[in-house]
Parts: C-alpha cells; structure tokens; sequence
C-alpha cells in the first residue's frame, strides 16, 4: 500500500502542481485511488469469485455447500469487501488529517462490524433450508439455538458499535452489564421462557411441524406451520391461522395426533340410548332365549366387520354400557381406515345412520327428548 502512496506523490510532482496545493492534490488523489480500489474489489468478488464459488459448489453432491456457499450469501459477504479495503488505505489516504481519519476509521468499523453480522445471520437462516418437512427434535432444537445465537450475535453487535463510537474496549462494556442484567432478563423475559419451553418441545419430541394438533385451551385445531423462539403458528382446517407461545403448550396440555398419522385407523366410540319399553324378550336362531337387542348388537358387530371402511384386524364392539335416565345405553366401537378428515367424517356418518336404522328393524326405539310443549 505504501507503494501506491509513492506512486501518487510522483504522478502529482509530474503534473507540476504547485508545492502548497500538492499535499491538497495528493490527498484528492489518494481519495480517488481508495474508491477505485474499493469499487474494484466489490466488482471483482460479486462478478469473478462469486460464479467461481457457485459453479465449484454445485459440482459437488454435497447439499449443505449449495445453501451455505449460497449466492444471497456470497453476495452478503462480497458487500464486507470494499470496506476493508477503504480501512487500509485510510492510515495513507488522511496522514494529515487525523480527525477526518478517525470519524472514518469509526465509521468503517461501524459497516464493517453490520454486515459482518448481516453475513452470519444469512448463513444461520440459509442452514434451515438443510431440512424440508417436518422437522425432527433435533432440527428442532437447533433451529430454536440458531434463533436464540442470532439474537446473541446481534446483542453483542450492538455493544460493539457503541465501544466503537465512544472509543472504548467492548470488553469494558461487557462487564458493566453485569448490574444490568436484571432489566435485559425482564426485557428478554418472553424470549426466555420461549426458548425453555422450546427446548422441552422438541426435547421431549413432542411436537413437529405439520403435526396436526388440538389445543382445547384455545382455538387451535389444524397443522403445525412453523415453531420458533417465541410462537408456534397453527393452520386450521379452515384457513385461519392461530399463533401460541410454546409456554402456552407446555403449560397446558394439547392433544397431537401423529400416532394417529404415522398408524392405520382411527378409533370411533358413539353411544346410542334405547327405550326401555321397546327392549322384549324373544329367541335366537337355536330357540335359545335372548333379547332383541342382544341380536341387534350381534348384528351390528357382524355387520362392521364386513363394512369395507372399517378396519377388520382391530377390536370391533358392540356393548352394554350404564344405563341412564335416557334409555339403555349401546356403546360402538371400531377403527376405521380413513385418516383424511373428509373421509373420516363421511364413512362415521354413514355408518351411525345405519346403525339407527337398524334398530327398527328390531323392534328398538332410539331415546329421543322432546322438547316441551
């Protein structure tokens, strides 16, 4: 760099400029001479190296070079460049202006120290597109770090754009805040208890995005879309979408039904209530004396385990359950094929509006109140 220096002290003596203007022209010319080189530098890593990096990342089978290596990236990191070039020549460029050149120095740093942390934070958030999908614990785990180490790097940024700008060591601002700490833990409260609630989630593997949950606290019932730091945000099933804090779940209770996703089958039970007066005595197909509602309940048990929508190698029951003020209670349960809610619902319906057409067939009454007249 002192050689650039010399260079343009003899061009300025050639141009026979005179002595008390020289040092004027010198410092003009050095200025010039600092924003080409800087420019230059800018130009040649985001036109040359760039490409260069990109082509020699795709050839390779690897994917996490492609998203770290990425050109949002390298872009991000070519933008620090010209600065630290700016930085080096500044020393030469203002020798004798020392006031110029600290209010530069600083404020270089400043840039310098921005899109540093700019750069990182790029990468942090390019290393989520490694995993597409639900996400797995770990995944998880770090993507809720990663998050807390953003908020950390940025935090630390800030103590040293203000050691720049007072001129003092960030080390000793650093240890001030020890007597500060109560008020940064009460303004970053929220974030806190979000990243241990996080932490026990996926922990725990308790939740995953495009799991699908029911939260009876609140109105959530539809698809994990994303979990971060401080929110959990649910689509439900018609469109809206609901934002909870992970402290909300971990407090509370909420019902997931991945074991639902991952098996075959859904579990149905429904009651049904029959008249006492409708139920007689009568005999099977033996002679055997029995009721029509003990062969209404065989009938329902051999006909779902013919039903094509219900599964046939899971428990199939029709039976007595508590009585009530509402007539003889018959408890149903099967497992059915569908998962789709859609289905689901539609083969449920189906089924239950056969089931109370069937009783008639045996003589049976459903229970039904009237409303007062």
């Amino acid at each position: 760099m002192e050689t650039i220096a010399n260079y343009v002290r003899e061009l300025v003596t050639l141009c026979g400029i005179p002595a008390n203007a020289a040092p004027y022209a010198i410092h003009a010319a050095m200025v010039i001479v600092a924003i080409l080189l800087s420019a230059a530098a800018g130009l040649l890593c985001r036109k040359l190296i760039v490409p260069i990096v990109q082509k020699v990342t795709a050839r390779t089978d690897a994917k996490w070079d492609d998203i770290v290596f990425s050109k949002e990236v390298l872009l991000s990191a070519s933008s620090i460049v010209p600065a630290i070039v700016i930085w080096v020549l500044l020393p030469m460029t203002f020798y004798e202006y020392p006031t110029v050149r600290e209010v530069l120095a600083r404020l270089t740093a400043i840039y310098i120290t921005v899109m540093t942390v700019r750069t990182i934070i790029v990468i942090i958030n390019s290393l989520h597109k490694l995993g597409t999908g639900p996400r797995t614990a770990r995944q998880q785990y770090l993507y809720t770090i990663s998050s807390v180490l953003k908020i950390i790097i940025i935090f630390i940024a800030a103590i040293v754009v203000i050691a720049i700008i007072i001129g003092k060591d960030p080390s000793v601002l650093l240890t001030g805040l020890g007597a500060a700490s109560a008020i940064l833990m009460l303004a970053f409260q929220d974030t806190i208890k979000g990243l241990v609630a996080g932490i026990r989630l996926t922990s725990n593997d308790m939740l995953h995005i495009g799991d699908w949950i029911t939260v009876p606290s609140t109105e959530a019932d539809g698809t994990v879309e994303d979990i971060t730091l401080t929110m959990v945000r649910v689509r439900n099933f018609d469109n809206t979408i609901v934002t909870l804090t992970p402290q909300t779940l971990v407090d509370g209770s909420f019902k997931n039904w991945l074991g639902m996703q991952q098996r075959e089958g859904r579990k149905q039970s429904r009651k049904l209530y029959v008249d006492f007066r409708s139920i007689t005595t009568e005999e099977d197909d033996n002679g055997k004396p029995t009721t029509n509602v003990t062969r209404f309940r065989r009938h329902i048990e051999e006909w779902l385990a013919k039903h094509p929508a219900v599964l046939h190698d899971r428990n199939i029951l029709a039976r007595q359950a508590e009585a009530t003020q509402s007539g003889c209670c018959i408890e149903i349960i099967f497992w059915l094929r569908a998962q789709d809610i859609m289905d689901y619902e539609h083969d449920t319906s189906d089924i239950i509006e056969y089931i109370i057409a069937a009783a008639n067939d045996y003589g049976l009454r459903i229970y039904q109140q009237f409303p007062e007249q």
